[in-house]
């Protein structure tokens, strides 16, 4: 999860650690692949399931830590003296009735390597862009910040980002907003809940524009009612959008059933409605 990158991050300027990573597996296990934790002499970062597959995993971890590293030179230490992978079994022996095989891959990790930790460690987030600074989008950065996203927040007014940000998010000032839509990655989610409906409704039409000429946008999901939508339907009409191009928008955005209107509800609420439209591998 981002924050935790944020974590280990800090974590490695203080000390050298390992990281555990799942490397495969096989049958049912706790965590996917992928799912990593940090070892370090007196904490922990993150996790990779509990129980006593991370239990173990922690011992074999500070085991290795305490291992000492070959005396050549770094450019020429064995593989095994950085890295090595093991393998367990979900099983009784191990307190475990997944009935999976997992195979757990142990890294000696320290400040050297945070620039390419860092980098490593959001490549799999999936693209969002956020486009509004306000109390939902605040509220809702802090939400996809724990989760495996990379977001993209954008907002036509430079002064309303803060000026502590989670690893996983950038900001971008874009006037006019809707113009950072040509720019967006493929395959990313579209979250449209602005200052202004007017703005809404031009990111809107160039998500629209660009779903006719591309149809990369994996979801576009705007803010507001039902009739702020009815509203939005019949301006997009008279811009040449059809009914079914339309109904590629969701709005309202969110679980249904969730009726609260508090920023921290409502970001709740749609970051729950992303991950079961795009379940994170």
């Amino acid at each position: 999860m981002p924050r935790h990158t944020a974590e280990l991050l800090i974590q490695l300027q203080h000390a050298d650690g390992v990281l555990v990573s799942v490397d495969s597996v096989q049958g049912s296990g706790p965590r996917e692949v992928g799912a990593w934790m940090a070892v370090f002499p007196q904490t922990l970062v993150n996790t990779i399931g509990g129980g006593h597959l991370e239990f173990q995993a922690i011992t074999e971890a500070r085991a290795f830590m305490a291992r000492p590293v070959s005396e050549n030179s770094a450019s020429s230490a064995t593989h095994e003296d950085n890295a090595l992978t093991t393998r367990y079994a979900l099983g009784p022996a191990l307190g475990q009735c997944c009935g999976g095989v997992v195979h757990l891959k142990f890294e000696r990790i320290s400040a050297a390597d945070a620039t390419a930790l860092k980098q490593r460690l959001l490549a799999n987030g999936q693209p969002v862009a956020l486009f509004g600074g306000g109390h939902v989008g605040r509220a809702l950065v802090n939400v996809l910040s724990t989760l495996p996203y990379n977001v993209q927040w954008v907002d036509s007014r430079d002064e309303i980002f803060p000026t502590q940000l989670p690893p996983n998010v950038v900001c971008e000032h874009s006037d006019p907003v809707h113009a950072a839509v040509a720019d967006l990655p493929s395959g990313v989610s579209v979250l449209i809940m602005s200052f202004s409906h007017a703005e809404d409704l031009d990111v809107v039409a160039a998500c629209l524009k660009r779903q006719r000429l591309h149809g990369d946008l994996k979801f576009v999901g705007l803010i507001g009612s039902k009739t702020k939508w009815a509203t939005f339907q019949h301006r997009l009409e008279a811009k040449g959008f059809t009914a079914e191009e339309l109904a590629f928008i969701t709005c309202p955005i969110g679980v249904s059933g969730i009726t609260g209107k508090e920023p921290e509800v409502i970001a709740v609420s749609v970051a729950a409605q992303l991950l079961q439209f795009q379940l994170p591998t």
